[in-house]
C-alpha cells in the first residue's frame, strides 16, 4: 500500500494515505505521549480529538461506549437553581408517604403494592416535578407528557397529597377501587380519568409509545393541526425493562426524525424483579452502546459528588479503569457490604487506589454515592436533555432500588416483591429521612402519614414551583370540541347505492369511503391514516399524490416512479403515517392520535389499515393499552377471513382476530358483508367518539380481499338499528302461495353472507326448505346487548323481564338457526344462550391452509353446500324433513369427496373476481 502501514489500520477507512510523513508525524507524536504520560493520557487526548472532530462535522465513527463515568464533569455543571435542602425535605415527606401508603394497605388487606422502585428514583421525579415537568394548566396548554414508571406511582400519589390533591383517605384506599374510593395499582387513565395520561406499567409500551407521542407531537405542528413545539416527552423506564423488544425496537425512529423534544430517562437500579440485570456485565454500557449506535445523545449519570475529588486524582486512569472492570453484580454486593469489604475488593486492586481513598473512613466509603440519589447532579444530566437539539437524548442513571429503605430492602434481590415494613423498619427509615414523626406515632397498627400542613415552607415551596411551571402533574384534561360529522357525505351516501356491476371487496369499499371523507371540510384534515408498509395491497396507494405520505424531512430525491400517477410522495405536511413493517409501531401512532383529545385538546381520527393476521394477536398488549387510555379512531383488519386470503396460508389467514377483539371492553366489533353496511357503521362510529356523545370506544372493522358487486342497501325495515345493534334479516325466502314448507335462518357475517345467500336457493330448488338470510354485523355487540339484559332482569325479578336484541328478531323466526363465518366456530357461538331455537354454528377452526377459496371452504366445512346440510341435520331432527334426505344431500354435493384441482378451478371461475 502507499503508505507502507499496517494494512489493517488502512482499511479501516479503504482512503489513500496522500501524505504519509504526516501520518508517521502523528503517530510519532501519539508514542512520545504515551512513552512520557502513559496510555490514559494518550486515551484522553484521542477522546477529546474525536469530539472536537465531530464539533467540526469531521465524519468520523462514533465511539460505542464513553468511560464509566459521568458524562458531564463537575466543573462543566450548571448551578442548581432550587432551594436543595428544602429540596431534600421534600424528597423525604414524599418518600414516606409513598412507602407508608403501601404499608398501611397492606396490613389491612393483601393487595399488594411496591415500595421499591419509587424509593430507590424519587430524585429523577422531584427533580422534574420541581424544575422541568410543564402542566397544561394554561388555556390550550398541552404541557409535557410524562410517562412515569409504573412501579413508581405510590410517589406520584404521595406528591399529590403533599400538594392537597389528593386526601389522606385516598390514600388509604390505595388498590381499593371498588370498596372504597381508591386509587389505581398502576397509572390506569381509564379508572382515574382526571390523574393519569398514559398507562405504563405493562412493560416495553411506555418507551416505544414515548417515542411516536414526541413524534406525533411533530406531526401535529408540522400539518398545522396544533403548535406543540414547546411539548417536550418525557419517559421513565427501568433497565430491566429494556430487555423488552417494544423498548428498543424504535430507537432509529426517534433518532432518525430528530427528535430532541424526547428524553428517556432509565433508572439503572441494576436490579430485575427477581435479580440483577447483568449480573457478570455491565447494563449501563451496554444500553449506552444501543442508543449510541442507533443515533441517541446519551447523558451517562453514574457517581455521586462524592466520587469528584477520586476521579479528580484519577490522573492515570486506574480507578475508571476499576469502576469500569467491576460488574455489575458485584456493585449490588456493595450496595449491602461494609466500608472495610469495598475498600479491600474494590479499592485494594491497585495500590494506587488504597492511597487514593486512605483519608476516608470505611463510612465515608459506603458513604460515596451513585448518580441518581445526587439532586444537583439528576438536574446538571436533565438540564443538559434539553438544550440538546437535534437528537433524541437518554439519560442513564445508577440509582440503588429501595434506598433509604434500610439494609432489608435496599439492593437486595427479593425488594421488588416487599410489601411493607414493620416497626424496626419504621423507625430506621424515619432517622434516615429526619422527619419529626415519634415513636408513640410509629406504636399503632398502623404507621402514619406526615404532612407539614398547607402553609409549610415545603407545601409551599412545590406549589409555586408547580403554578410556575404549568400546573400540577400527571394530569388530564378532555378539552377537544365536538366534530360535525354531517349524515350527507358523499362518501356515505354512495356506498348506500351499491356498485352496480362493478365488482369491489370490502376493503376497497371501506378505502373509498375514506377518501371521500378526508375530503370533508368539517373534519377531513383530522383523519390520520396509518399503514404498515400494504398500502398497495389495500388501494390506498391510490392518496399518496393528493394526502401525501408525513416526512418531516420532507422527499429530498425524485421517486423512482415519479412520472406515474399515483407516485410515492412524501411531504413535510404529509396526512399519512406510513409505518414500514411495523404493526406496534402503527398501533403506537394509533394511540398518540386516538389520544389527541385529551393530550393535546385536538380530536384526530386515526384509521389504522393492517393485514387482518398480523393486528391484535400481534399487538393485542397495545389495543389494551389503548383502551386503558382511551384512545379514540378504527381499526381495520384487512384482508380478513381464514378463507378469503386464500393463497397465502397458515400464518396470514385470520380466522380468529374478532375472538381476540371481543376480549377487549373498549372495543365496537364489526364483520361487514356490504358497503352499505360499511358506511353506517362509520358514521355511527364517527358520531360516538367524536360527536356530542364523546364515547371513550374505538372500532375494530374486519374487510375482506374478495371482489363482488355491491349492493344498493335493501329496503329493509329498522335496517340502520339492525347495522348498528349487530343483526337484521336481509333477505327472506322467496314467498310462494300457501307456504307450508319447512323453514331455516341462517345468519351469517362477513363473507359468509355470499355463502348463506346460495344456500337459501339450494334449499329452496333442492330441498324445497324456505330459509331468510340474515346479516350478523356484530356477533359482539349482540352478546353484550344479551349479557347487559341479563344482568338487569337478574337485579329487577319482580319487574317486567327485558328481552335482548337477538332473541327479539330471531324469536318469531320460524325453524333452526344455523351461523356461518369465516372466523372460528367460537365467535357467533357466543349469542348460542340468547337464540331461543338454539344454535347450530359453522366456522374455520383450525390452521389456514394454501388453496382456492373453493376448496378453502370446502375443506373447513362453510361453504353453501356445507350450509345446507347443516340446516337440513337441524330439521331433521325436528322432524321436518326425512332423515334421508341428509345421505342425499351428502351425496349430491360431494361432502365426502376428495377435493380435487378440477373442483377448486370450475368453482374458482365464478368465485375469484379478484381482489
Amino acid at each position: 500500500m502507499a503508505s507502507g502501514h499496517d494494512p489493517a489500520i488502512s482499511a479501516l477507512t479503504q482512503i489513500p494515505d496522500i501524505d504519509s510523513s504526516e501520518t508517521q508525524e502523528w503517530r510519532d507524536s501519539l508514542d512520545a505521549v504515551i512513552a512520557a504520560q502513559g496510555a490514559g493520557r494518550a486515551r484522553y487526548l484521542l477522546l477529546q480529538l474525536l469530539d472536537h472532530a465531530k464539533e467540526r462535522a469531521v465524519g468520523v465513527p462514533e465511539t460505542r461506549t464513553t468511560d464509566y463515568i459521568n458524562t458531564i464533569p463537575a466543573a462543566a455543571e450548571p448551578d442548581f437553581p432550587g432551594d436543595e435542602e428544602l429540596e431534600e425535605r421534600i424528597r423525604s415527606i414524599v418518600r414516606w408517604n409513598a412507602a407508608v401508603m403501601v404499608t398501611r394497605a397492606n396490613k389491612t388487606t393483601n393487595v399488594g403494592g411496591h415500595i421499591a422502585t419509587f424509593a430507590g428514583a424519587a430524585e429523577l421525579y422531584e427533580i422534574g416535578f420541581n424544575h422541568f415537568f410543564r402542566g397544561k394548566d394554561a388555556e390550550g396548554a398541552s404541557g409535557d407528557q410524562v410517562y412515569f414508571q409504573g412501579h413508581a406511582s405510590p410517589g406520584m400519589y404521595s406528591r399529590a397529597f403533599l400538594e392537597g390533591r389528593l386526601t389522606a383517605d385516598q390514600l388509604d384506599g390505595f388498590r381499593q377501587e371498588i370498596s372504597r374510593d381508591g386509587l389505581s395499582s398502576y397509572p390506569h387513565p381509564r379508572l382515574m380519568p382526571e390523574f393519569w395520561e398514559f398507562p405504563t406499567v405493562s412493560m416495553g409500551l411506555g418507551p416505544i409509545q414515548s417515542i411516536y407521542q414526541a413524534r406525533f407531537n411533530r406531526y401535529l405542528t408540522n400539518r398545522g393541526i396544533k403548535d406543540a413545539s414547546s411539548s417536550h416527552v418525557w419517559a421513565f423506564l427501568g433497565d430491566g425493562e429494556m430487555d423488552e423488544v417494544e423498548s428498543l425496537g424504535a430507537l432509529n425512529i426517534a433518532a432518525r426524525e430528530n427528535l430532541d423534544n424526547l428524553t428517556w430517562v432509565v433508572n439503572c437500579n441494576l436490579q430485575r424483579l427477581d435479580g440483577p440485570v447483568r449480573g457478570n456485565g455491565k447494563i449501563m454500557q451496554e444500553l449506552e452502546g444501543s442508543f449510541r449506535g442507533a443515533g441517541w445523545n446519551v447523558v451517562k449519570l453514574v457517581w455521586g459528588r462524592g466520587w469528584d475529588d477520586l476521579l479528580a486524582k484519577d490522573v492515570d486512569g486506574v480507578l475508571v479503569n476499576a469502576l469500569t472492570a467491576v460488574p455489575d453484580g458485584q456493585f449490588q454486593t456493595y450496595s449491602v457490604s461494609t466500608g472495610a469489604y469495598i475498600r479491600n475488593d474494590l479499592f485494594g486492586r491497585d495500590p494506587r487506589l488504597l492511597k487514593m481513598v486512605e483519608h476516608l473512613s470505611d463510612d465515608q466509603i459506603v458513604g460515596l454515592g451513585r448518580g441518581g440519589h445526587d439532586a444537583k447532579k439528576v438536574y446538571a444530566a436533565y438540564h443538559a436533555a434539553r438544550e440538546h437539539t437535534g437528537q433524541p437524548t437518554v439519560v442513564l442513571v445508577q440509582t440503588v432500588k429501595g434506598w433509604t429503605l434500610g439494609p432489608n430492602f435496599e439492593a437486595r434481590n427479593a425488594t421488588h416483591q416487599m410489601k411493607k415494613l414493620n416497626k424496626a423498619e419504621l423507625k430506621a427509615f424515619r432517622d434516615r429521612l429526619g422527619l419529626p414523626i415519634s415513636d408513640e406515632e410509629l406504636a399503632g397498627d398502623l404507621p402514619p402519614y406526615f404532612h407539614p400542613g398547607a402553609d409549610s415552607p415545603e407545601v409551599r415551596y412545590v406549589l409555586e414551583r408547580r403554578a410556575a411551571l404549568g400546573g400540577s402533574l400527571p394530569k388530564r384534561v378532555n378539552r377537544a370540541k365536538p366534530l360535525v360529522i354531517p349524515a350527507d357525505n358523499r362518501g356515505f351516501l354512495d356506498l348506500r347505492k351499491g356498485s352496480g356491476k362493478q365488482a369491489a371487496a370490502t376493503t376497497m369499499t371501506f378505502v373509498r369511503l375514506l377518501k371521500d371523507l378526508m375530503r370533508d371540510k368539517n373534519f377531513g384534515n383530522r383523519i390520520v391514516p396509518i399503514i404498515p408498509d400494504e398500502a398497495r395491497t389495500f388501494g390506498i396507494d391510490a392518496m399518496f399524490p393528493s394526502a401525501k405520505i408525513y416526512n418531516p424531512h420532507g422527499q429530498t430525491y425524485e421517486p423512482v416512479d415519479h412520472e406515474l400517477l399515483l407516485s410515492y410522495r412524501e411531504n413535510v405536511s404529509g396526512q399519512i403515517l406510513h409505518e414500514g413493517i411495523n404493526e406496534a409501531g402503527s398501533m403506537a401512532s394509533v394511540i398518540a392520535a386516538g389520544t389527541s383529545y385529551a393530550t393535546h385538546g385536538e380530536h384526530m381520527i386515526p384509521v389504522f389499515v393492517f393485514y387482518s393476521m398480523f393486528g391484535f394477536q400481534r399487538v393485542g398488549d397495545m389495543t389494551w393499552a389503548m383502551a386503558d387510555q382511551m384512545g379514540r379512531g378504527f381499526l381495520l383488519g384487512a384482508t380478513a377471513g381464514r378463507t378469503s386470503l386464500n393463497g397465502e396460508g397458515l400464518q396470514h389467514e385470520d380466522g380468529h382476530s374478532l375472538l381476540l377483539a371481543s376480549t377487549n371492553p373498549a372495543i365496537m366489533i364489526y364483520d361487514p358483508a356490504f358497503g352499505f353496511e360499511i358506511s353506517y357503521i362509520v358514521e355511527e362510529g364517527l358520531n360516538r367518539m367524536y360527536g356530542e356523545r364523546d364515547d371513550n370506544v374505538y372500532y375494530y372493522l374486519t374487510v375482506y380481499n374478495e371482489a363482488i358487486p355491491q349492493p344498493p342497501e335493501p329496503e329493509v325495515e329498522g335496517l340502520r338499528e339492525g347495522i348498528i345493534r349487530g343483526l337484521y334479516r336481509y333477505q327472506a325466502a322467496d314467498p310462494v302461495d300457501g307456504d307450508d314448507r319447512p323453514r331455516a335462518q341462517l345468519l351469517a357475517s362477513g363473507t359468509g353472507i355470499h355463502w348463506a345467500l346460495k344456500a337459501q336457493t339450494l334449499l329452496a330448488a333442492d330441498w324445497g326448505v324456505a330459509a331468510d338470510v340474515w346479516s350478523a354485523t356484530s356477533w359482539n355487540e349482540l352478546r353484550r346487548d344479551a349479557m347487559e339484559v341479563d344482568e338487569w332482569n337478574l337485579l329487577h325479578p319482580d319487574d317486567e323481564q327485558r328481552v335482548p336484541y337477538v332473541t327479539r328478531c330471531l324469536e318469531p323466526a320460524p325453524g333452526p338457526v344455523i351461523a356461518v363465518s369465516d372466523w372460528m366456530k367460537a365467535v357467533p357461538d357466543a349469542i348460542a344462550p340468547w337464540v331461543p331455537q338454539g344454535l347450530r354454528s359453522l366456522g374455520t377452526d383450525g390452521f389456514g391452509r394454501s388453496d382456492t377459496r373453493p376448496a378453502l371452504r370446502r375443506f373447513f366445512q362453510v361453504d353453501a353446500e356445507w350450509t345446507v346440510l347443516a340446516a337440513l341435520t337441524e330439521l331433521a331432527r325436528r322432524g321436518e324433513v326425512k332423515h334421508e334426505v341428509l345421505a342425499e344431500a351428502i351425496a349430491r354435493y360431494g361432502l365426502t369427496e376428495e377435493i380435487t384441482v378440477e373442483f377448486a378451478a370450475d368453482e374458482a371461475s365464478a368465485n375469484e373476481p379478484g381482489a
